[in-house]
């Protein structure tokens, strides 16, 4: 992507400007030449996006190509010279070093200069005239094939519903229904259906239909539908009289209007005024992939969610298409399952591949097919339902298609953690963001699903954020991207490489070294392989994922990689980070997985990345900074520090504190503490710490106030802390809190009584692995309670009844408790029926009907069996 070159080019000369890490020098003599630099990609970066804004298509423009071209080209030379400059081994290199970073400054200029000249030059409306007639073509074929059998298999509940939504009578304005799904999953033929039933068509006075398509043009809606409603030809320019005119024509009648495919809210805003707004129960029905249009258009509580098919209704559709009238024999049955399967729920996929196989008896066919479905589908970027995503891929902003592109990375339908997913687009800086980083690229994150182009697989238990998500169907997006994602021979190792002009071609190897901009590692074979790649050649890597690669020492090879932001290693021995970690100032994500065995303690010199804002470690110790005068100030310390786990409660010094105030998350972990330095009183300084988390942290060192807690504390988790239950009235004091998890041992001992009226903010309780028996509590303790859940309680066998009385109680959720807490749910369900109150849903999986009775001895000695009990 064009734009995706020069943001990421514009962010690279921003952070030499901004950089307090590098080399004094380093700025002070080229500072004149880089802030010209800045300026001219600064007007090419707006330029651009105004560009991409008025396209239609989705392809590249020899404009493009060139711009994108470029911005790799200069970029990557700027980072290798001030690479050779800050890696300089002595002072008449450094000094050569900066001379070749002069040279280079000069002719980047002229680079830029000659490609801003060019597009200054370009006439926008002729280029993008070209292009309307491609998006027909596509718009076209994806119609063929969403009708290649308009019959609604597996949506006749949906259907039912649609009918009677769309007939029973209301009062006000015309009410506006809207079907969401993404792309291929079945809105058209839906509407089309409904649109067409006798019912509907006896019901309402006038019919009519409009297909809106991205680049909407109203004169051409007016007139489709006008064309619905009557029968002569309109030869009219103007918009104004058509719009008069089709308000005549349905003014005193029950109309029903069908937008189909509407894709902006501006198009929505346009058309709705119209049509008249008189009740004669006249319904507007659109069909659309973008949420945020069905929240804008539609009646309250009256948008149907097209969902992906189960299994069974993936299978009666399969079978619908690929046999018809026919009979099913019986050895295609099983063969044709697994192939329904294969396709993800989605009917469109489904049509496509059980329309092509519907002229093929041979089960050596269908056993070919059953191998890759997904590739035999999306096998060509011009043939059937790759067109539809590309319709969807079109109409996205620079960025969002630099994001969605990303997920190549992954392997193919894995469910992908969020932070995992967002942190390398920041990373990447694909994204201009200021200030929230992480919250404007989730919203980034929110849109792709919006746009029903993204599957969220699990949100959090609060269900207020994305936890993971997928994508089914990567290579349709891939082909019009221009990216590379590169495999090595040993196992899943994926490299995204940046493309660059010819002439930087040392020779083939050493090229992709220079182009690779991130390396994910993911099930490899040789667990050497990428340290036996020579790491350092990777001089402007900004991702290194190793996670799969089992080390017993720090690379020291990554310590060259200066223009690093993210890294991610593992380990199973002891960690020693070496002071040379300050050389990587751009490092904004830090993440060592591995057993939670050694202690790893930071050099002091890990202060000095000042980018830094996610640090993530099984268990670590950070250095008191050195002490600062005043007129310094704080300049020696994580100013954009977002996140830290699990850091060992000992550095939880009121110096340090002070030196992390921006922390959200904040994880801390410790075998044993000295309980006399009450390390948990510091915290109230963090007047922006959200989320806490509590482990392993044994003593009498527990604040004797909430006030010792930061009052912007909105989660906390617990986990094996073993307090008592009675201290939970000390949490409970605390004001914000709206997320509390007890995990495994988090409070020890058999009862749990609070004695306060607190909690009331709380909308999530977890509760698990504990010894709870007997729970005595009343709505007043839970008054905002939204969702209970409830996992491995093997004692407790009764919730409060009182909780029927809690308004705002949504979900009771159990796992592995006694079968008679879910009688004890449905009671409190039975209770909230009876007072008037909206029932709870409750879900049980996995009963518990075993119980091993359990000793267990603090400080990891192992448990001891008491006794066994069977429950029948």
């Amino acid at each position: 992507m064009a734009h995706a070159s020069v943001t990421s080019l514009m962010r690279t000369i921003e952070s030499l400007l901004t950089s307090n890490s590098l080399m004094p020098t380093l700025i002070c003599d080229h500072r004149d030449e880089i802030c010209a630099l800045h300026e001219k990609i600064s007007s090419l970066e707006v330029f651009l996006k105004n560009f991409e804004k008025n396209k239609v298509s989705g392809e590249l423009t020899d404009l493009e190509v060139q711009i994108k071209e470029v911005a790799n080209i200069v970029e990557q030379t700027i980072q290798l010279r001030v690479t050779e400059v800050l890696l300089a081994n002595d002072e008449n290199l450094r000094e050569k070093a900066h001379e070749r970073l002069s040279d280079s400054l000069q002719q980047v200029v002229e680079d830029i200069d000659r490609i801003w000249k060019e597009s200054t030059n370009i006439q926008d409306k002729g280029k993008h005239a070209s292009k309307e007639s491609t998006v027909q073509e596509f718009l076209s074929s994806s119609r063929n094939i969403l009708n290649v059998d308009n019959s609604m298999v597996g949506r006749d509940d949906q259907r039912k519903r649609l009918v009677e939504d769309l007939t029973r009578s209301h009062s006000g304005e015309p009410k506006v229904i809207a079907i969401v799904g993404m792309g291929g999953i079945g809105k058209t033929t839906l509407a089309n259906e409904v649109y067409n039933d006798a019912c509907i068509r006896s019901h309402f006075d006038v019919c009519a239909w409009a297909t809106i398509l991205q680049q909407h043009n109203v004169k051409e809606i007016l007139l489709s539908l006008l064309r619905s409603t009557k029968s002569d030809s309109f030869a009219m320019n103007d918009e104004a009289k058509l719009a008069n005119m089709l308000q005549k024509s349905l003014k005193g009648k029950r109309y029903l209007i069908v937008l189909d495919d509407m894709w902006k809210t501006e198009a929505w805003d346009t058309m709705r005024q119209c049509f008249p707004s008189e009740n004669k129960g006249s319904v507007i029905l659109l069909t659309t992939h973008n949420i945020e249009v069905a929240r804008d258009a539609s009646t309250e509580n009256l948008s149907l969610q097209m969902d992906l098919m189960g299994p069974d209704e993936s299978w009666n559709l399969f079978k619908s298409v690929a046999f018809a009238n026919e009979a099913l024999p019986s050895e295609f049955e099983t063969i044709g399952k697994q192939i329904a399967e294969k396709c993800h729920g989605l009917p469109l996929t489904i049509v496509v591949v059980a329309g092509l196989l519907k002229s093929k008896r041979a089960i050596e066919d269908w056993e070919n097919v059953a191998k890759d479905v997904k590739s035999f589908v999306t096998n060509d970027a011009d043939e059937r339902c790759s067109r539809v995503l590309r319709l969807s891929y079109n109409h996205l902003t620079s960025n969002l298609k630099t994001c969605l592109l990303h997920f190549g990375i992954f392997p193919e339908d894995s469910d992908i953690p969020v932070k995992i997913l967002v942190r390398p687009w920041m990373a990447e800086r694909f994204l201009k963001l200021e200030n929230d980083l992480e919250g404007e690229a989730e919203k980034c994150l929110q849109e792709l699903v919006d746009r029903c182009l993204v599957l969220v697989s699990k949100k959090s238990r609060d269900e207020q954020k994305l936890d993971h998500v997928s994508l089914r169907k990567m290579k349709p997006f891939k082909r019009v991207s221009g990216h590379e994602i590169d495999y090595c021979r040993s196992g899943l190792c994926r490299a995204l490489l940046t493309p660059v002009h010819r002439q930087l071609r040392d020779h083939d190897n050493n090229d992709l070294l220079k182009r690779t901009r991130s390396i994910f590692s993911f099930h490899l074979k040789d667990p050497f392989f990428v340290l036996k790649s020579e790491l350092i050649h990777f001089k402007l890597l900004k991702v290194l994922e190793l996670r799969n690669i089992d080390m017993d020492h720090f690379p020291v090879q990554i310590l060259s990689l200066i223009w690093l932001r993210y890294l991610l290693l593992y380990f199973r021995e002891y960690l020693d980070i070496p002071p040379e970690i300050c050389r990587l100032w751009n490092l904004q994500t830090f993440i060592v997985q591995g057993p939670m065995l050694w202690k790893i303690t930071f050099p002091e010199e890990i202060l000095g990345l000042m980018q830094l804002r996610h640090l993530k470690l099984p268990e670590f110790y950070l250095p008191n900074p050195p002490s600062v005068s005043a007129d310094k100030g704080s300049h020696v310390c994580f100013s954009n520090i977002q996140t830290i786990s699990s850091m060992s409660p000992c550095c939880c010094t009121k110096e340090f504190i002070m030196r992390i105030q921006n922390v959200k998350e904040l994880g801390l972990s410790a075998y044993q503490i000295d309980s006399s330095d009450g390390p948990l009183n510091s915290l109230v300084h963090l007047q922006q710490l959200e989320t806490l988390s509590l482990t392993y942290c044994f003593g009498g060192f527990w604040p004797a106030s909430a006030k010792a807690f930061p009052a912007t504390l909105k989660k906390l988790k617990l986990d094996k802390t073993y307090l008592s239950w009675s201290y939970l009235d000390i949490i409970a004091e605390l004001p914000n809190l709206e997320v509390l998890k007890l995990m495994y041992r988090a409070c020890d001992g058999e009862e749990w009584r609070p004695t306060v009226m607190g909690f009331n903010q709380l909308k999530l309780l977890l509760i698990e692995h504990n010894d709870l028996k007997y729970w005595k509590a009343t709505n007043d303790n839970f008054p905002v309670l939204e969702r209970l859940v409830l996992s491995c309680c093997y004692y407790l066998d009764k919730i409060p009844i009182e909780f029927a009385e809690i308004h705002s109680l949504q979900l009771i959720e159990l796992n592995w408790c006694l079968p008679v807490l879910g009688e004890s749910s449905s009671q409190i369900q039975k209770e909230q029926e009876d007072i008037g109150n909206n029932p709870v849903d409750v879900r049980i999986s996995d009963p518990y009907k075993y119980i091993v009775f359990t000793k267990v001895t603090p400080y990891f000695s192992f448990p001891q069996v008491k006794s066994y009990t069977k429950v029948i």
